[in-house]
C-alpha cells in the first residue's frame, strides 16, 4: 500500500502535467462519521477549502468536495486519507473498531484534529483500535513539518483552547505513522472563515494541512 501511494503521487503529477485528469485520478479526503454526539460534521467547508488550497499551491489534482464515510461503509477502503474532528464524545462499536484497525493495517491514514473537547474520547477509542500502540509526540524535525512548507517549530497554533502550546502526536504500526493527531491547535478551524482568524493564521493552517496530506501520499 505504501508503494502504491507513492506511485499514485507520481502518477497524479504526470497526469496533471498532461492535462488529462479524471475524477478517479483526484485526491479525495473522506470525513469520518461517528456516533456519540461529538458533531463530526462541524465546519463543513473545511476540507473543500483545504483541497482548493492544495490544488492551487501544489498543482496536485484534488476533488472539489470531501466524502463522508462511516467506518462500516463498503467504500471505506477506497479512500487513502480519513479526517476526523469534533467537540466531544466519540463512540465506535466493535465492528467500527475492527474496520478502522483493518483500514490502518492495510495502509490507510487518519488525520484527527481536536476541535476542543474530544481529546479523552479520541484516546479511548484509539486504545481499542490499536491497543499496543502509544501516542508519540512528534519531534519538530519530523518530515511532516518540512515536506512542502517549512514549520521549524512544529504544528502552528491556530486557536487558544487549553492555554498550552500546539501539540501533535503519531500512532505507529511497524514504524509507519498511521494516525496524526493535533491537540490544542485546531488546525482545521483555520480552514474556514467563520472563526475570524487573521489571514496569516489561516495561511499557516492551510499550509500545515497541505503538509499532512502530501506527507501521507509520499509514505
Amino acid at each position: 500500500m505504501i508503494l502504491r501511494k507513492t506511485i499514485f503521487f507520481i502518477l497524479i503529477l504526470l497526469i496533471s502535467a498532461a492535462g488529462s485528469v479524471t475524477a478517479q485520478d483526484k485526491l479525495i479526503i473522506a470525513r469520518v462519521k461517528y456516533s456519540g454526539g461529538g458533531d463530526w460534521y462541524n465546519d463543513p467547508a473545511a476540507i473543500p477549502n483545504l483541497l482548493d488550497f492544495i490544488n492551487r499551491e501544489t498543482g496536485i489534482p484534488v476533488a472539489t468536495t470531501e466524502k463522508k464515510v462511516a467506518l462500516t461503509d463498503e467504500k471505506l477502503f477506497s479512500y487513502p486519507i480519513l479526517f476526523l474532528t469534533g467537540h466531544g464524545r466519540i463512540r465506535f462499536n466493535e465492528i467500527e473498531v475492527k474496520r478502522l484497525r483493518e483500514f490502518l493495517n492495510y495502509g490507510g491514514f487518519l488525520y484527527a484534529d481536536d476541535d476542543y473537547g474530544m481529546d479523552k474520547y479520541f484516546h479511548a477509542v484509539m486504545k481499542k483500535v490499536l491497543p499496543k500502540a502509544k501516542f508519540i509526540e512528534l519531534p519538530f524535525s519530523h518530515p511532516i513539518y518540512h515536506i512542502h512548507f517549512d514549520f521549524p517549530g512544529g504544528p502552528p497554533k491556530i486557536h487558544e483552547h487549553d492555554g498550552g502550546p500546539a501539540r501533535a502526536y503519531g500512532l505507529f504500526l511497524n514504524g509507519r505513522m498511521v494516525v496524526y493527531y493535533t491537540f490544542d491547535t485546531n488546525i482545521s478551524d483555520g480552514w474556514v472563515a467563520t472563526h475570524n482568524d487573521p489571514p496569516k493564521i489561516r495561511e499557516e493552517a492551510f499550509k500545515m494541512g497541505a503538509n499532512i496530506m502530501l506527507w501521507n501520499l509520499m509514505n
